[in-house]
């Protein structure tokens, strides 16, 4: 009997079931747009759990599973108090008989993997203040348009390290890159993450503390807030020790001729990112935006054929 699957971290799944999952989404959205999207959530009924705001996250993954033919139900904080009114266990269960799959956007990694062991349908992590997965597979659809490749791309990372920083470790666990970070001393990723990087020995990572070196011939500049939700009241720290890091026009020149950028929304124009470098030709993020659809339909169309 299949046994269902859940994409919590990047790390759940193998490089090769990555890769072919890329392939997938490239595959839906050529159907897409062809309008023959295939009904493969036809008759499946999923859940939603938002617990922090949403825009990209919440319309894109309504629109995937209404293309893919099944239905959604989204639920917030006010709806049941998961953890206060009612155990993170209890939810699972009882949302289980109910479901085909439940999806949730919340601050607590832990209550995720809870929520995942106890569940009986196939969880997907959309994200939680240690990692956003979901992101990171449209960033990497994203860059596999652009470049027609996604190995050993020079990707530089600019600014605070978070969940987004965590999930390009993660993607480097698994897919050579050439992976720069650039950050001040005092915001650096987690050791544990850089290690796990280190110890699968197929990416080039290099740490920064200073931004021009760190773009030179990079071919992605890719950067996020510097204070992710939740942490706005520490914004005027950040901005000491990020602004050398900020996206602007002197910073993409040091880099590849070709570089691209992206970044993950929302922004702070001329704070992490210039208004004139994320509205310029060489700007990526809207077709990055667009891709969180694809990528998040082609995750749960493989999450889909692997209960079956």
């Amino acid at each position: 009997m299949p046994q269902k699957r859940d994409f919590i971290s990047i790390m759940d799944w193998s490089s090769e079931e990555l890769i072919n999952n890329l392939e997938l989404a490239l595959e839906l959205k050529k159907k897409t747009r062809e309008g023959q999207c295939p009904k493969e959530l036809e008759g499946r009924s999923y859940g939603m759990i938002f617990h922090k705001d949403s825009l990209r996250t919440r319309v894109s993954c309504e629109v995937a599973i209404f293309q893919l033919g099944g239905h959604v139900l989204t639920m917030s904080e006010k709806d049941f108090q998961m953890g206060k009114r009612e155990s993170v266990k209890d939810v699972a269960k009882v949302l289980s008989r109910y479901l085909d799959g439940i999806l949730i956007r919340t601050f607590s990694h832990q209550v995720v993997l809870e929520l995942a062991e106890h569940a009986e349908v196939p969880v997907c992590n959309l994200l939680t203040d240690f990692n956003h997965p979901c992101q990171l597979m449209a960033d990497a659809l994203t860059i596999l348009e652009k470049f027609g490749r996604l190995e050993n791309i020079k990707v530089c990372y600019l600014g605070d390290c978070n969940n987004v920083t965590n999930s390009w470790l993660n993607l480097a666990s698994r897919i050579p890159l050439d992976l720069r970070i650039a950050t001040s001393k005092e915001t650096l990723p987690p050791e544990h993450l850089v290690k796990q990087v280190q110890d699968a020995g197929l990416s080039k990572l290099s740490i920064y503390h200073e931004a021009a070196e760190a773009v030179q011939d990079a071919q992605v500049l890719y950067t996020d807030v510097w204070a992710s939700m939740g942490e706005k009241e520490k914004i005027k720290e950040r901005e000491q020790l990020l602004f050398g890091f900020q996206i602007n026009r002197d910073l993409l020149n040091l880099s590849n001729p070709d570089s691209l950028v992206m970044h993950c929304l929302p922004a702070n124009r001329e704070r992490e990112i210039t208004a004139e470098v994320m509205d310029g030709p060489r700007s990526i993020v809207y077709d990055q935006a667009e891709n969180r659809l694809h990528a998040q339909k082609a995750i749960l169309a493989q999450l889909e054929r692997w209960r079956n």
